[in-house]
């Protein structure tokens, strides 16, 4: 690959193997002007324009950027895990070029004025293009309804993606799990509802029976499938009567995958983690607390079900839930260890070496990361290699497997829960808006490097 610096004129990249959004895999060039997607090339034949900066990437995959639609960035309150700018340095290491991001911060994002100083923060610091859910509470209905309207009156702020319920506690302090002040928040608001579905009554009726134990292994037993589909359910249930779009966030479980079979769709949506199709409970032994996290990493069985709705549809897009703690906090040992690990920078790679195995297609992986995200929430020119749209674009390497390691790693608190594995499917050149940001160079480290500071890309993603 050849010419990752960027031209003012615009850039041509010439011979790659594109991605189509009718998941066509065909040889082709692609013309960026102005950050946007002039042309698409099937079979190449664009000619250089003077000025116009041009890349080489025979041998290369041409991907729309990838959308991760789940992390946790930290900020404000933790700098010492994550903050924005370090957090979207990961995404673009990996490929990930939009993010949207949740509310548990220290202070929990919950009023619009919190909204607009994380959105602030992302226009100073942040690489990727950025949105941002407000954080629902039993009592901040009205601040709700500032951010994202009323059923009547929706409201559309760039940035603001939409509203998160934790049904049942996990990391930080929000928490709406009584069915009153859940259904208060269906019933009178816009948007999209995204909702951490664990059933609290139950987590804290089996909490005793646990309460001895410090193998980690417990987590799962504990945080059990039920509580899942009882809090999935409930929430479908306020979804469907309220006509209001529901997105279930990580799913785990053979149990909710199943039951959740023909329910979802235009009004219900649902997504699961690249941990969940790829660990058991086997790791988690072995790993111990670095794999500690909610909900937990389950069984072989509910992988391979979660493996099967996805292929089916009835899990409409992949998310990595990057909740990064630092090796220290995972140290303490379970109880004691937080829940959450990083995978921002390692989610594509990691999918695309499932598709390398042959457990899926590296359309699919196009799909469920780039275009569904985008449709899950009405992200605006994102997710497709398509004429007009936005230029986050990836170049990946389909040939090349590395072994990952925590060393590699840009998130700030320096490890992967994906060490020692070999992968494939790493971007070579991420394009954010039409500017290269991070080039990975086949003879260089893993961790590649960015070419750009801060404040020269990202912006607040936009809601139609």
């Amino acid at each position: 690959m050849a010419g990752a610096a960027m031209s003012d004129e615009g850039m041509l990249i010439r011979g790659a193997d594109m991605v189509l959004p009718d998941g066509r895999v065909v040889a082709g060039d692609v013309r960026v002007t102005a950050g946007s997607i002039e042309t698409v090339a099937v079979g190449g034949g664009l000619e250089p324009r003077s000025g116009e900066t041009v890349i080489d990437a025979e041998g290369l995959h041409l991907l729309p950027g990838a959308i991760d639609p789940q992390v946790h960035f930290r900020e404000p309150g933790q700098p010492h895990k994550e903050t924005l700018s370090s957090g979207a340095r990961a995404a673009v290491a990996g490929g990930v070029t939009s993010f949207l991001d949740m509310p548990n911060n220290v202070p929990a994002a919950t009023t619009l004025e919190a909204m607009r100083a994380k959105l602030d923060a992302g226009a100073r610091t942040s690489v990727a293009d950025y949105g941002f859910f407000i954080g629902a509470t039993p009592d901040n209905l009205a601040s709700l309804q500032e951010a994202v309207g009323t059923p009547d009156s929706p409201v559309s702020h760039p940035g603001i993606c939409g509203i998160k319920i934790f049904m049942g506690s996990s990391t930080g302090d929000l928490l709406v799990d009584k069915e009153e002040a859940q259904r208060r928040i269906f019933e009178g608001t816009a948007g999209v509802i995204a909702v951490h579905a664990e059933d609290q009554a139950r987590l804290q009726s089996r909490a005793a029976q646990f309460s001895g134990r410090t193998d980690v292994l417990a987590h799962a037993e504990w945080r059990d499938a039920e509580a899942a589909l009882l809090a999935t359910q409930q929430a479908v249930g306020m979804a469907e009567e309220s006509n209001h779009r529901l997105h279930v966030l990580h799913l785990t479980s053979g149990l909710e995958a199943d039951w959740l079979a023909g329910r979802t769709g235009d009004i219900v949506t649902t997504e699961v983690c690249p941990q969940h199709l790829t660990f058991s409970d086997e790791d988690v032994a072995r790993e111990g607390t670095r794999l500690q996290m909610n909900p937990p990493i389950r069984y072989a069985e509910d992988r391979e079900t979660l493996w099967r709705r996805l292929t089916d549809g009835t899990i409409t897009c992949i998310a990595t839930d990057h909740a990064p703690h630092t090796l220290g906090e995972k140290g303490l040992g379970y109880p004691n260890s937080p829940a959450g690990m990083p995978g921002v920078e390692t989610s594509l790679p990691v999918m695309l070496t499932h598709a390398l195995d042959g457990r899926c297609s590296i359309s699919d992986v196009v799909r469920w990361m780039c275009a569904a995200p985008a449709d899950c929430y009405g992200i605006e020119g994102k997710g497709r290699l398509q004429e007009g749209g936005d230029a986050d674009l990836v170049l990946v390497d389909m040939e090349t497997r590395r072994v990952v390691e925590d060393g590699d790693v840009w998130t700030t608190v320096g490890w992967t829960p994906f060490r020692g594995r070999e992968l494939g499917g790493w971007p070579v050149l991420t394009i954010v808006g039409g500017v290269p940001v991070h080039r990975r160079r086949a003879d260089g480290p893993l961790r590649g490097e960015a070419l750009v500071g801060g404040h020269e890309t990202g912006e607040a993603l936009r809601f139609g």
